[in-house]
């Protein structure tokens, strides 16, 4: 048992798109960076620049296809994580995500990420600090054994407390029975939350996520002609006072994944900036005519963006949408993926009959795709048609983008919740 009043509980927050970490009990994290990291084979980069001096000790043909997760390949390769070390362009330097389909499929990359959190942006000694650490709802036994693992025998954690991201996003809102739709950037997930337990019978996921739109839009501007530059590709050079020029440079031993990792914050950007959740399901014959808005790309040039803004968001409902969409690779079969609202009613049927009415009336929307402009009343409005017809329907979500994005609201009461958090010993 650990008492931990003397000291801030630090809590961490691991997601596909993004690491937040920070002090519970504040409105927001203190670091916020990429959950991809920078990886440079070091052998690689040996052995192009001192060709003769390696030919000697080079491995034969079978042990220099190394797999991702060998740990000798792990010893030989060197990692950037954080946001200064990935928007520094380095020749051979692959962009890794250590997540795949939302569970942890690299653990040397979860240990730096949470190294950096700790020594480089919170700037703490984590054997002084509990520690509680929020984790996907489709988390395995054996996923939370090597967090465990990790946290007590690397950094020396004299507490530890793994939490459900829905139990989170409920308890920071107040309630102990809701049920939570977090959509994030790799995946959505819908759990039903009942006096502060997941009920894993009701847990449905779907594959869209933020990142699959941010593709989606990626495409559909590709489609249309439309070039988006990385920002290392070019510099501005000042021809006059106030005229610039853009010069293209060429680094030819960029990787395409780093080239797509700076297009997709983009991107991304884009997206966020001028995407809208259309009142009613998309047509393409009802929006070829509405407004276009404006974006200024890094380069300089002004895109004009139509449709895309509303027919992208709208793919959280419609999944099919995304096949409309020219060169989207590797979506799953729209058959098997649902809509946000069949997702909901999906869980609620899942849950015990007596507690559906309840959760009816506390859906809580979570992650940063949910943050899109007319999600909730659009998801609020088809729900209502579904629902049974005593069921009360309500959407909550927080005002503030950066608290439903984060979930660290009140959660010094969360780690009052909380009272037996576990040490080394249990």
């Amino acid at each position: 048992m650990y008492g931990g009043d003397e000291v801030s509980a630090i809590v961490v927050d691991l997601g596909s798109y993004s690491c937040k970490a920070g002090y519970a009990g504040e409105d927001a994290p203190k670091a916020v960076f990429p959950s991809a990291v920078g990886s440079i084979d070091q052998m690689e980069v040996d052995s192009e620049a001192k060709p003769e001096k390696e030919s000697d000790s080079a491995q034969d043909p079978k042990s220099s296809a190394k797999p991702p997760d060998n740990d000798k390949s792990k010893a030989k390769r060197k990692l950037y994580v954080g946001t200064q070390a990935l928007d520094y362009r380095r020749d051979h330097m692959e962009v890794i995500s250590p997540f795949k389909d939302g569970v942890v499929v690299d653990w040397d990359m979860v240990d730096n990420i949470w190294n950096h959190a700790f020594r480089q942006r919170l700037l703490i000694d984590p054997t002084e600090h509990p520690m509680l650490l929020a984790e996907s709802s489709i988390n395995t036994a054996h996923q939370r054994e090597k967090a465990a693992e990790i946290m007590f025998e690397n950094y020396k954690v004299p507490a530890l407390f793994l939490a459900k991201n829905a139990v989170l996003t409920s308890f920071a809102s107040g309630r102990s029975t809701s049920l939570v739709v977090d959509s994030g950037g790799g995946s959505t997930v819908v759990a039903a939350v009942h006096d502060g337990y997941v009920l894993q019978k009701a847990v449905v996921t779907s594959p869209i996520g933020g990142e699959l739109l941010t593709d989606c839009m990626m495409k559909s501007l590709e489609s249309k002609g439309i070039v988006i530059k990385p920002r290392y590709s070019f510099k501005k050079k000042e021809i006059s006072p106030g005229d610039y020029k853009i010069v293209d440079l060429d680094f030819p031993n960029t990787t395409e994944s780093y080239r797509l990792f700076c297009t997709r914050a983009i991107a991304g950007d884009i997206k966020e900036s001028v995407s809208r959740v259309p009142d009613s399901a998309y047509d393409e014959v009802s929006y070829a005519n509405v407004p276009m808005t404006s974006y200024e790309l890094p380069d300089g040039q002004t895109i004009e963006i139509g449709a895309d803004r509303f027919k992208i968001p709208d793919i959280l409902f419609n999944p099919s949408l995304a096949l409309t969409i020219p060169g989207v690779e590797g979506f799953p079969d729209p058959a098997s993926v649902r809509g946000l609202p069949q997702m909901v009613l999906e869980s609620i049927n899942k849950s015990d009959v007596d507690i559906r009415r309840e959760l009816f009336s506390s859906i809580l929307l979570a992650g940063g795709t949910s943050s899109v402009q007319q999600l909730k009343e659009r998801l609020e409005k088809e729900l209502m048609e579904e629902a049974p017809q005593a069921a009360r329907v309500k959407v909550l979500a927080s005002g503030n983008a950066i608290e439903r994005r984060f979930r660290f609201r009140n959660l010094d009461e969360t780690t009052r919740v909380f009272i037996r958090i576990m040490g080394p010993e249990d």
